[in-house]
C-alpha cells in the first residue's frame, strides 16, 4: 500500500501494514527523494548529501522559530477575542499553557514590524524585559554583528555588570530556592526557549496580570 505526499509516493515500511502517514517536504534532493516532516518524526531519504541535510536543519529551525511567534500571537488573540473560552482552545489541542503564555509575553513586548526575521525568537526573548529602545538596541547589535542567542546574552550581561543598565531597571530582592525548584524552573525555561531570567520575568508579569484582572472584576462586581 502506498500514500502520497504531495504528490510524491511512499511505501509502507517493511513488516508493516499500516501505510506511512503524508508529510511535507522540507528539503528535495535533486533526484526529487525528499525529506518529510510527519507527526512523529523526519523520514530522510538514503543518500542525503550533507548540503542537503544542512539546508533540511535551517528550514527546520526556520518553522520552530515561526511556531512560537506564532503561538503566541494566536493566544494573545484568543485572550482578547473569547474571554475564558481561549483555555477551552488550548486544552483542546494539548499545547502547554505556561509555555503559550511565555511566547504570548515576548510577543506582546514586540510588535509585528519591531520582530526581527533575521533573528530567531530567542534572540528577542533574551531582551523581552527591557524598554523599547535598549530592545531595539540590543537587536541591532545582534543583527549587524550575527550574534548567536548566547552571545546576545553574555553582552547584554557584561553591560549589566559594568553598572550600564538602565536607570529604568532597577534589581530585585535575592531569591533562594531549593536546588530542585531552580531545576524545575530551568527547564521551564528551556521549554520556553528562553534564559532563566527572561523566563522569571515573564512568569512574574503573567502572575500580576492575573491578580490585577481579577482585582477588577471583583471592584466591577462588587
Amino acid at each position: 500500500m502506498t500514500t502520497t505526499a504531495r504528490g510524491l509516493s511512499a511505501k509502507a515500511p517493511a513488516g508493516t501494514s499500516r501505510p506511512v502517514r503524508d508529510g511535507r517536504a522540507v528539503c528535495t534532493e535533486e533526484d526529487g527523494s525528499p525529506v518529510l516532516v510527519t507527526r512523529v518524526g523526519l523520514r530522510i531519504p538514503g543518500g542525503l548529501t550533507y548540503e542537503s541535510w544542512e539546508r533540511a536543519g535551517q528550514r527546520l529551525a526556520d518553522v520552530v522559530d515561526s511556531s512560537a511567534w506564532c503561538l503566541g500571537d494566536w493566544l494573545i488573540h484568543g485572550e482578547r477575542e473569547y474571554g475564558d473560552r481561549y483555555r477551552r482552545a488550548v486544552e483542546a489541542v494539548g499545547l502547554e499553557y505556561q509555555t503559550l503564555r511565555n511566547y504570548a509575553w515576548v510577543a506582546r513586548r514586540f510588535t509585528m514590524d519591531r520582530r526581527r526575521p533575521a533573528l530567531s525568537f530567542q534572540h528577542h526573548a533574551e531582551v523581552a524585559g527591557q524598554p523599547d529602545d535598549e530592545q531595539d538596541y540590543w537587536l541591532s547589535r545582534a543583527e549587524e554583528s550575527r550574534w548567536s542567542r548566547n552571545k546576545l546574552r553574555s553582552h547584554v550581561k557584561a553591560k549589566r555588570r559594568g553598572g550600564g543598565e538602565s536607570e529604568r531597571q532597577v534589581s530585585l530582592p535575592r531569591i533562594e530556592a531549593e536546588q530542585a525548584r531552580l531545576d524545575r524552573w530551568r527547564a521551564a525555561a528551556d521549554r520556553a526557549a528562553c534564559s532563566l531570567e527572561s523566563w522569571i520575568i515573564a512568569s512574574l508579569d503573567t502572575a500580576a496580570g492575573i491578580v490585577l484582572e481579577e482585582g477588577r472584576a471583583g471592584a466591577v462586581a462588587v
